[in-house]
């Protein structure tokens, strides 16, 4: 008997889609794309922009398998996740599956979350595919190669090879480099903080902050300043001039969405938007939650919208009443607005059974997965709550007297806050840190004050701060560049390219960054203009529409971009042999340049190849290069000729601490290759798995054949395919509880043992 057939996007949602579906339903997985670009060529016709697509390397047994599976169907639901990418996967795959079974009805469904109600309803409900949502990522999919393809060569050509320009990406790290140059060209001002600690007739004494002088606001720039207004405190007297009370309500924020739960995740947890999003994919694809089997705990991670269904909301109220009581519900069910700019596809992020508390869970989840679940479940039920109420008091005390000039009279002010109703402060506080409450005694204006501490404290403007992750998802989404969906990738793209780095968990620019950012800016002004970047958003959203031609969108731009792209070729500066420095080298005395290498950025001499005086360096806060000094140590011989011109291979160590190999020949001959650990790469089957470190010294191990393919792991690898879900290689960890065992790097798979004799 033939079934039909549901193909998801992954094979977690397969285990829990089967859960709640009868036998009549087969579910597959396409494991993401199956079709895209060429990897070696443009793959875009530049007249038509007809795209070229080809079955992606690798996943010729996932199209088999489907094909065999869609061969036995009578009908075909295509269910990859509710959104652009989604849409683009579920096209390709019905394209491919038209060629095997031509008889079956292919039809499109989707779902908010991965529950029986939600699957059933979408199978009841099933739609043709969207041809307009598909094109809207077609032709972001076109720009973006169209871009990477034309200006990534000429940095290649210009800079360094290797490295790559892209669309969305360059703009972003602009932000990031050109924050950098806001801080540089600060100039600090002074100013003082002036506090006073007074007690009344009744305890406890209180502080108070300067607020106004002579009947102005106050501005303390310099020590003499106050001095001047310590003295005038001193002779003077203190009292109430008034006390304001008055009752206020805090409201709770609306559930999440993609970029606020990355960016208080960022904040709370110190997940990177990358950790977030792989681990809200894995809440919403479905977790083992023991007896209750394979269940999603989350909606869709990816959203823009606020709105949540209204079977949830009640929900929540039942929820809350039981739990907290009725005083802990508004008297209004709570409608948040979304904001004109979203899509509102989807709902807000939020637990699919708001009765799975997070202390349900805690011991049957990963750390990260508890937390971020934790995170989402406290957010959403407490923007369902009741208001929290405070009682306000503000008061504002005299400083004047006999022998005090009117012109240096004072009034300074403090407040306190007294919590009357905790409302949804009782599941979760903005803040983090829960809410703090000042304690005032009893006042009364006209009331005299004693003067017990006089504090002044001389500090100095703070350039604007660097971006962190949390903020730099908000400023992205402030300025409409990406979408929900790619600020992960953006941030894991420019970190991956070494453009910028993270320090103390802020963005700083690397010096290949800055040059980069700079001479982009300066060639492709229209490409690099975030205002610019905005209305290609815009554009993009009208074609998912059906507002806007996806051809005409990308004639539109090329009309401009060819042009620049010519000017760029002609008169971009070439910066591959140094950028120019100030500092002399020590061994001739002509300027040393800064180069962008294969293992990093380094100082050389100009003189080269008369002088081969080299040095490694970093930028202090101010951005003045700062050298370091070599370490000595010596190299491995290898047994090996250099390819290049015959001479030894040596094991060297990288700055950042991996291990390559080069000639010894150098800087004559500069021939390197990674050191490879000669396991073949468990996704492309092609590479082999090198050993690499990040800028901040952390050993992991990549294929070989990066950018071509991104798979890395953090654990080195093993030889010997995963005995429960067959991944081609083991990972060999050490941890606290289970000191050094092998486990699986796949996601999916919980397989570990204990190391044994033959592992040694």
């Amino acid at each position: 008997m033939s079934k039909n057939l549901i193909i998801v996007e992954s094979p977690a949602k397969v285990k829990t889609i089967k859960k709640f579906l009868g036998r009549q339903y087969a579910v597959e997985a396409s494991v993401g794309h199956v079709r895209d670009l060429p990897d070696k060529k443009l793959g875009v016709d530049e007249e038509s922009f007809e795209p070229e697509y080809q079955i992606i390397p690798g996943k010729e047994k996932v199209v088999n398998k489907l094909t065999s599976a869609a061969a036995k169907a009578e009908t075909i639901y295509l269910a990859p996740d509710p959104d652009r990418e989604g849409e683009a996967i579920a096209w390709h795959v019905a394209r491919i599956l038209r060629d095997s079974n031509g008889e079956a009805t292919i039809q499109r469904i989707q779902f908010n979350e991965i529950t029986s109600r939600a699957v059933k309803e979408a199978l009841e409900h099933p739609r043709e595919l969207d041809e307009d949502l598909f094109n809207s990522q077609q032709a972001r999919r076109v720009l973006d190669r169209l871009v990477g393809y034309k200006v990534s060569p000429l940095l290649w050509k210009k800079v360094k090879r290797g490295i790559s320009a892209g669309r969305v990406q360059s703009v972003a790290l602009r932000l990031v480099v050109d924050r950098e140059k806001e801080r540089r060209a600060f100039e600090p001002e002074e100013y003082w903080v002036l506090k006073v600690r007074l007690a009344g007739d009744t305890p406890p004494p209180f502080e108070a902050d300067l607020w106004k002088v002579g009947g102005k606001p106050a501005k303390v720039g310099s020590g003499d300043q106050a001095a001047a207004v310590e003295a005038a405190v001193r002779s003077g007297a203190f009292s109430v001039e008034s006390v304001e009370e008055k009752e206020r309500r805090r409201q709770p924020l609306p559930p999440f969405i993609t970029s606020t739960l990355q960016q208080e995740a960022n904040r709370r947890l110190g997940f990177s938007a990358k950790r977030t999003m792989s681990t809200a994919q894995r809440l919403y694809e479905g977790v083992d939650l023991g007896e209750r089997g394979t269940t999603a705990l989350i909606t869709y991670m990816r959203t823009d919208s606020v709105r949540i269904a209204n079977d949830a909301r009640d929900a929540a109220k039942d929820f809350i009443v039981e739990r907290f009581g009725a005083d802990f519900y508004p008297p209004k069910a709570r409608q948040f607005k979304t904001k004109a700019s979203a899509q509102d596809a989807h709902e807000a992020i939020r637990p699919v059974d708001v009765e799975i508390t997070p202390d349900d869970v805690k011991a049957l989840l990963p750390a990260d997965q508890f937390k971020l679940y934790k995170l989402v479940w406290e957010r959403f039920v407490a923007s369902q709550m009741a208001a929290a109420t405070f009682w306000d008091t503000t008061v504002t005390v005299r400083a004047a007297g006999e022998g005090v000039d009117a012109s240096m009279e004072t009034l300074w002010r403090t407040k306190g806050e007294r919590m009357l109703f905790p409302g949804f402060l009782t599941v979760y506080s903005p803040s983090g840190n829960g809410e703090a409450e000042a304690e005032l005694p009893k006042l009364a204006a006209g009331q005299d004050l004693t003067l017990e501490d006089f504090q002044k404290e001389q500090k100095f403007t703070q350039p604007p701060p660097r971006y962190s992750e949390a903020s730099l998802v908000k400023e992205l989404e402030e300025k409409g560049i990406g979408r929900p969906s790619t600020y992960a990738a953006i941030i894991s793209t420019l970190l991956a390219r070494e453009y910028v780095q993270l320090t103390d968990k802020r963005f700083i620019p690397t010096d290949l960054g800055a040059v980069v950012s700079d001479l982009l800016t300066e060639h492709f002004e229209t490409l690099l203009d975030v205002g610019f970047t905005a209305s290609m958003e815009e554009s993009l959203d009208r074609v998912a529409t059906g507002e806007q031609d996806w051809i005409a969108l990308l004639k539109d731009f090329t009309t401009d971009f060819y042009p620049t792209l010519d000017r760029a070729r002609d008169n971009m500066a070439r910066v591959k042999t140094g950028l120019q420095t100030e500092m002399p080298c020590e061994v001739c005395g002509k300027p040393m340049v800064i180069k962008f290498g294969r293992a990093g950025t380094f100082l050389a001499c100009s003189g080269y190849p008369g002088c081969t005086n080299t040095k490694n360096f970093t930028r202090n806060e101010q951005g003045d290069i700062e050298i370091i000094e070599k370490a000595k140590a010596e190299s491995e011989k290898l047994g090996r000729k250099c390819p290049e011109c015959g001479g030894e291979l040596v094991l060297k160590r990288a700055r950042t601490g991996s291990r390559f190999i080069a000639c010894d020949n150098y800087p004559d001959c500069t021939y390197t290759e990674p050191f490879t650990t000669g396991i073949t790469c468990p996704k492309c089957g092609q590479g082999e798995l090198v050993e690499k470190s990040s800028r901040r010294g952390k050993l992991f191990f990549s294929c070989s054949r990066y950018p071509d393919c991104d798979y890395a792991q953090w654990n080195p690898p093993v030889a010997e395919a995963c005995p429960d879900c067959g991944f081609p290689v083991l990972e060999r960890k050490n941890t606290r509880a289970r000191g050094e065992h092998l486990a699986c790097p796949n996601k999916d798979c919980k397989y570990t043992r204990a190391l044994t004799e033959e592992d040694a």
